[in-house]
């Protein structure tokens, strides 16, 4: 028996990256996968060590995680991989990283289809 929820949820991520996507390029020390990614964004509140909350906003990647291959295997991101993305003839720079005790991505949906992952725009 189907799980009607988990069908859905697939075809709503689907939808999402065929229509409101852009591709991008993940790159993790020589290896790179062309991928098609939402931008979003997530705001955490993190306290600096002197009792004072910094407030934090990353630009967020959601993609497939099937997508995410380097080397010929399925790959999860690590912070320090970077995500290429061009913007008419500019093409911006932003490196994935983790904030605090958060981890630099997370799923996005329940049935670990759609990962967001987090990046902070260096070039």
């Amino acid at each position: 028996m189907t799980n009607l929820l988990q069908t859905g949820s697939q075809w709503l991520g689907d939808q999402l990256l065929a229509h409101a996507a852009t591709e991008v390029q993940y790159v993790r020390g020589l290896e790179q996968a062309l991928v098609r990614a939402t931008i979003g964004k997530t705001e955490f509140e993190i306290e600096n060590g002197a009792g004072l909350i910094e407030r934090v906003q990353t630009r967020d990647y959601l993609i497939k995680a099937p997508q995410l291959v380097l080397g010929g295997s399925p790959t999860l991101p690590k912070p320090g991989d970077r995500i290429y993305e061009t913007d008419g003839n500019v093409t911006l720079v932003y490196e994935v990283l983790s904030l605090g005790t958060q981890p630099c991505w997370r799923f996005s949906d329940p049935h670990r289809q759609l990962l967001r992952v987090h990046t902070k725009q260096v070039a």
